[in-house]
């Protein structure tokens, strides 16, 4: 499984690409208003992740709400960096625009995903990703992860050659809460989990491996004062 990381903070994402496990970003409105980002600072701050993670895959999300103008904004988008992916929401006007921009070799991220019928219209409308969620299913008293393992069956039964510029479909475990989520997720085979970084820094930690270390250090201390 590849790990991306959920947010728009550069800070946030310097620090996850140190660990050296970092293979995209995701990003979305909301995530971009957390860092305080103004309206006119919106498209020179994808560039800025983008060019932070050169080669990795930045998926900046069209605020449009018709296929023209989400068709219209992912071109201007996508024209920022190579490595930004146009995200975008399944409905039937993300649906038209996936359609028309992959046609022109945009890579798309299609997201809000919640079930497998709507994966699979969008692998076939031409999504390089898609987005399925599993902590918002949680919030409703669902199980999250029997859907996602819906999507992965679906997705992985067919052939998707053909359908973009890849030929391939990729699934973002998204809406990642804790680290179950992404050893569940693992398990089923999706591909790929975004996670915030909060949730990733979860994903390191372990009440063994602190009582492993505490104990080291302590016998280490022991060590050192005997010298």
């Amino acid at each position: 499984m590849k790990f991306f990381i959920d947010t728009a903070d550069l800070d946030e994402i310097a620090e996850a690409k140190s660990w050296g496990c970092l293979a995209g970003v995701t990003t979305n409105p909301s995530l971009y208003a957390r860092t305080g980002g103004k309206l006119a600072d919106f498209e020179p701050h994808m560039l800025k992740i983008a060019e932070l993670c050169e080669g990795l895959p930045v998926s900046a999300e069209s605020t449009a709400t018709t296929a023209e103008g989400m068709i219209e904004e992912g071109r201007r988008l996508a024209a920022l960096a190579p490595n930004i992916v146009v995200k975008l929401p399944v409905c039937e006007a993300g649906i038209a625009a996936t359609h028309a921009l992959a046609a022109e070799g945009v890579r798309i991220n299609m997201t809000l995903v919640f079930s497998a019928t709507q994966a699979l219209l969008a692998a076939n409308a031409g999504a390089r990703y898609i987005s399925p969620f599993v902590g918002r299913f949680d919030d409703i008293a669902e199980d999250g992860i029997e859907q996602l393992a819906n999507v992965v069956t679906c997705i992985q039964n067919y052939d998707w050659t053909g359908k973009n510029v890849d030929d391939q479909v990729e699934i973002i475990t998204a809406s990642v809460r804790t680290p179950n989520h992404v050893t569940q997720a693992a398990l089923l085979g999706a591909d790929i989990a975004t996670v915030p970084f909060a949730a990733l820094k979860k994903c390191l930690q372990h009440p063994l491996t602190d009582r492993g270390l505490a104990s080291f250090e302590a016998d280490w201390k022991k060590v050192v004062e005997q010298a």
